[in-house]
């Protein structure tokens, strides 16, 4: 299991419900959490395999930015 953060735009409780069902449909995705307070709105995925791409792909097809943290 993996841990990878992003840098978004989901800057509020409308948007995370708005990225939900999104984010929920990826079975690669054991938990997955988004810190409000951070100035970088950061998703922190905690991934079974590498595949990074899809959480990218589901984040932008809700309509929001996302950008890995290297």
């Amino acid at each position: 299991m993996e841990t990878v953060k992003y840098k978004t735009n989901i800057n509020c409780n409308g948007c995370l419900k708005s990225v939900t069902p999104f984010l929920n449909e990826l079975d690669n995705i054991d938990t997955w959490k988004v810190d409000l307070d951070n100035e970088d709105k950061v998703l922190e995925v905690c991934l079974d395999d590498d595949n990074k791409t899809a959480v990218v792909n589901a984040v932008k097809k809700a309509g929001y930015e996302i950008e890995e943290i290297l």
